[in-house]
């Protein structure tokens, strides 16, 4: 028997187009000139480590050309981070305020407002909002802008005047501009579409809160006249409310809201809800106004105390005139009492005494009970009582620093009046006046200018009436709150 002898088969040459994933790149890479052999390849190798010790030694050069982190400079942006976790988590109070004094089929839709609309704040905060109200001027004393986005960069000269990093102060601006958003979401709950919502929350947070509050925040010409809004009764509570009352009145009342003439009580699904959520915002609001202070010091202990004040008279004065008009005290009026002593003296919890920041609390309280049942009255339908709140308290704490503000919390200044009642005669609560009616205006005009153009290129704002009455969660969600539950009267 023979063997055939066959000669020994070559190798054939792999080609690029036949590799494997982890062949491709070494076959690339060998088939540039130079980097055939080892010793390229080990060169080459070389390169990350390069790369590497490079970007540590511009690092190791920053670093030295960075002054050393003081005490004081960490403590301020530590506080102002954890005030900015506090206004955030605000977001998940106004939800269940909303939630629960609304009706059980449109909990999802309210939930979903609310969550969503801080994501899309920030964003367009973070896009042009923040460069709109921090920026430099372009009309000064009325409008400023940057650059879109922010730059983050932190500068020796931060450092050694113990400032705020941008990112820090980026943070905290947009949680004020989510409240303005979330705001809204109460006055136009159970009637408005989801989408034309998400588009109105847009163009508020990135153009009309910003510019408006460049005016007083950035130096702007309400700052030069001696415009007093310590952390944004008007600014943020007003055009926040301001925004909203125009949504409703363009939406018209709920169905089954008014029947002959008649205003109906809708009450809420879930009123342990609603409680926590008051509680939450209280809590939440101590980033709010102490934040606004913006440095660890000697007086944010004071700011908390002023505004803790407020709260209780406000909570004590809405639960006594509800009680004396409908015969028993009104959890819901408590809830409203709560919230309009802290927007009452938002404005003011730097230029107020103890005493005076009880007061106009209870008169916040107060007013808000005669607020809700004037808008019913009125036919603007307002589920919650958000315009109340925000709206009318924010602008009765804005004047009460010219009733009886005073000139800051320094030993030097506290003892100086400023109000009208304690001996700084008209001056301030004239500027006050001027402040809360332009911020009024501002956001009457541009509001409605908004809601109408989204209005008109997308078919209206407000859902079917079949919609509605079904609800909100199934016919924009396609889900329900609570499944698992026969409905008792949604």
């Amino acid at each position: 028997m023979t063997t055939a002898l066959h000669p020994p088969s070559r190798r054939r040459k792999a080609r690029l187009q036949e590799a494997s994933l982890i062949e491709g790149p070494m076959l690339l890479l060998q088939s540039i000139r130079g980097f055939k052999s080892n010793r390229s390849m080990l060169w080459l190798g070389c390169v990350p480590l390069a790369l590497f010790g490079l970007g540590i030694f511009n690092l190791s050069a920053r670093a030295a050309e960075m002054p050393a982190l003081s005490a004081q400079f960490l403590a301020n942006n530590l506080w102002l981070l954890v005030a900015t976790i506090l206004v955030i988590f605000m977001n998940a109070g106004f939800a269940m305020v909303e939630a629960g004094m609304c009706r059980q089929k449109n909990a999802v839709n309210i939930l979903a407002k609310n969550l969503f609309v801080f994501a899309l704040a920030v964003t367009a905060y973070w896009f042009c909002g923040y460069s709109l109200m921090y920026g430099d001027p372009v009309a000064a004393g009325w409008l400023y802008f940057n650059s879109l986005f922010f730059d983050p960069t932190v500068t020796p000269e931060i450092i050694a005047s113990d400032g705020l990093v941008p990112t820090v102060d980026f943070l905290f601006q947009s949680a004020f501009a989510g409240t303005a958003a979330t705001i809204v979401s109460g006055l136009v709950a159970e009637r408005v579409k989801f989408g034309e919502f998400v588009i109105f929350a847009l163009v508020l947070t990135a153009v009309i809160y910003p510019i408006s509050g460049s005016w007083q925040w950035n130096g702007g010409w309400l700052s030069e006249l001696g415009f007093i809004d310590f952390a944004g009764s008007s600014i943020v509570h007003s055009v926040g409310a301001w925004a909203g009352v125009v949504g409703a009145m363009l939406l018209g009342p709920r169905i089954g809201k008014y029947v002959n003439g008649k205003t109906q009580a809708m009450p809420g699904h879930n009123m342990a809800i609603a409680t926590l959520g008051a509680l939450i915002l209280w809590i939440g609001w101590y980033g709010f106004n102490p934040g606004s202070e913006l440095q660890m010091d000697q007086y944010v202990a004071y700011v908390a105390v002023t505004t803790t004040l407020a709260a209780a008279g406000g909570a004590i004065g809405a639960t006594v005139i509800s009680t004396l008009t409908s015969g028993k005290p009104d959890l819901t009026m408590i809830i409203n009492g709560i919230l309009a002593g802290l927007v009452s003296i938002t404005a003011g919890c730097g230029n107020m005494t103890m005493v005076g920041s009880w007061v106009a609390g209870l008169i916040g309280g107060i007013i808000v009970v005669f607020s809700v049942a004037a808008l019913d009255a009125a036919g603007i339908d307002d589920p919650v009582g958000a315009f109340s709140v925000h709206g009318v308290c924010g602008v009765w704490g804005t004047v009460v620093v010219g009733l009886w503000g005073v000139k800051g919390m320094s030993p030097e200044d506290f003892s100086v009046g400023i109000g009208l009642f304690n001996g700084g005669g008209f001056s301030q609560l004239g500027i006050q006046a001027l402040g809360a009616g332009a911020y009024a205006i501002w956001a009457l005009v541009t509001c409605w200018i908004a809601w109408s153009v989204i209005g008109t290129l997308f078919g209206g704002i407000r859902v079917t009436e079949e919609e509605e009455i079904n609800g909100l969660d199934i016919g924009e969600h396609g889900m329900e709150a609570y499944p698992d539950f026969a409905s008792a009267g949604n």
